[in-house]
C-alpha cells in the first residue's frame, strides 16, 4: 500500500505542472479570447435587436403614412365627387333654363301663329262673305231674270 500511495504522490507531484498548464491555458483563453468573443456577439445581438426595433418603427411610420395617404385619397375623390355633382347640378339647371326659355319662346311662335292664322280666317271669311254677296246678288239676278233676256 505504501507503494501505492507513494505511485500516487508521485503522479498527482507530476501532473502539478499539468493542472497548473491547464490553469494557466483555461485563464489565458477566457481573457483572450472568450471575453472578447462575449462581447462581440452581445454587441451583435444588441445591433441585430436595434436593427429589428428599427426596422418595427419604420414599418409603423409606413402603416401610419399609408393610412394618411388613403385618408388623403379619400378626401381627394370626395372633393371630386362633390365637383362632378355640382357641374352636373349646374348642367341640369343650364338645361333646364334653356329649355324654359326656348319654351316660352315655341309658345310665344304659337300664339303669334295663331294671332296671324286667325287674322287670315277673319279676312278669309270677309272675303268669302263678299263673294257669297255677290254670288248670291248675280244668282238672283239670273234667276229673276226673263228667260230670254240674257240669250240676245
Amino acid at each position: 500500500m505504501d507503494e501505492t500511495l507513494r505511485q500516487l504522490g508521485e503522479l498527482l507531484l507530476g501532473s502539478v505542472p499539468t493542472v497548473i498548464l491547464l490553469a494557466l491555458l483555461y485563464a489565458l483563453y477566457t481573457f483572450i479570447v472568450h471575453h472578447p468573443l462575449r462581447r462581440v456577439l452581445e454587441e451583435r445581438r444588441s445591433k441585430t435587436e436595434g436593427a429589428v426595433e428599427k426596422s418595427r418603427a419604420d414599418i409603423a411610420a409606413a402603416e401610419a403614412r399609408t393610412s394618411e395617404y388613403e385618408q388623403r385619397l379619400r378626401e381627394a375623390r370626395g372633393t371630386v365627387f362633390r365637383a362632378q355633382e355640382s357641374r352636373r347640378k349646374a348642367s341640369l339647371d343650364a338645361r333646364s333654363a334653356a329649355m324654359a326659355e326656348a319654351r316660352s319662346k315655341a309658345q310665344a311662335q304659337v300664339r303669334a301663329a295663331k294671332a296671324g292664322i286667325e287674322k287670315d280666317r277673319e279676312a278669309a271669311q270677309e272675303g268669302l262673305q263678299s263673294q257669297a254677296q255677290s254670288l248670291a246678288t248675280e244668282i238672283m239676278q239670273r234667276v229673276l231674270e226673263p228667260a230670254g233676256a240674257g240669250r240676245r
